[in-house]
């Protein structure tokens, strides 16, 4: 498999820390083969990039690109949990979208997840999916994305 690293490099992204949780649970969890990563929102540098609804005041495109981030902050729990190098195969990502009332182009907003998977870790970056509308996330977030991972 392509070294992940040097994938995120090429794209001009570098790993952040791993955004603190909001709440009682870890970043992320290994069971076995697996490790799972709890939901990730937007968070940079400590800040939520942004709040509200996608398709009221956040742009789908936003979204896109705010679940984009979330991709790369799960990323981050995966790597100090286990390391990058150890990813066999993203299996599962869910992905939460909190929608305007008639907003329903959830699976576009998760595009942003998917490829970025894609894009770092090749055929091992596909994997399963949901993409969920909901009403509200964490701190009033757009989006948030989880993940199941297979690792060496």
């Amino acid at each position: 498999m392509a070294d992940a690293y040097a994938k995120l490099a090429e794209l001009g992204l570098t790993l952040p820390e791993v955004v603190p949780p909001v709440a009682a649970y870890v970043p992320a969890v290994q069971s076995g083969k697996h490790v799972y990563v709890s939901g990730q929102i937007p968070v940079a540098d400590g800040k939520l990039l942004a709040t509200g609804k996608v398709g009221a005041g956040v742009s789908p495109e936003q979204a896109k690109d705010l679940a984009e981030r979330c991709a790369l902050n799960a990323l981050a729990a995966i790597d100090a949990l286990v390391g990058l190098e150890n990813v066999v195969k993203i299996v599962k990502l869910t992905g939460f979208v909190a929608s305007a009332e008639g907003f329903t182009g959830q699976p576009g907003v998760i595009n942003g997840a998917s490829e970025l998977f894609g894009a770092v870790f090749g055929e091992a970056g596909q994997h399963a999916r949901s993409a969920v509308g909901v009403a509200e996330l964490p701190l009033g977030a757009p989006v948030e994305v989880e993940v199941i991972v297979e690792v060496a």
